[in-house]
């Protein structure tokens, strides 16, 4: 499952990223922000961390201005591997080498198109394992 969580400055782009997933047919799960109130990104960051963690199948996409802040949060629970993307190279390296769970993405910094190219790229490469699950069992 896509577990989406933002914040006020993550919104609009999480919409966008919402409507692309709708028209694909494909179900995400939306735990907020639900408009362009502010809001503390911490609280969504956790509760988004939350359902990512109901399945090893489940990848998160987070999103507030920078990216900055949500791969913070989201990187303090050792069971995640919050990745900020702002190509597809990086997207790329970030499942392969990393075996990233979540993408964060920059909302005030990353137009719709390149956002989508971005989560296209995530969601379709495996991880690589090899020496590089060795270097994640010393994280």
């Amino acid at each position: 499952m896509i577990i989406l969580a933002c914040d006020h400055a993550g919104f609009a782009l999480k919409e966008q990223i919402k409507a692309f997933f709708n028209s694909e047919n494909i179900t995400t799960i939306d735990v907020g922000t639900y408009s362009k109130d502010s809001v503390d990104y911490p609280d969504f960051a956790k509760k988004g961390v939350e359902r990512v963690l109901e399945s090893k199948q489940n990848v998160g996409i987070f999103i507030c201005g920078t990216g900055i802040g949500m791969s913070i949060v989201a990187n303090r629970n050792p069971k995640i591997r919050a990745a900020l993307c702002t190509t597809t190279t990086f997207a790329s390296l970030a499942r392969k080498h990393n075996d990233a769970n979540v993408l964060v993405l920059p909302g005030r910094f990353i137009s719709k198109v390149k956002a989508i190219n971005i989560i296209k790229v995530f969601l379709t490469t495996d991880f690589e394992k090899g020496k590089y699950l060795a270097r994640l069992k010393k994280i």
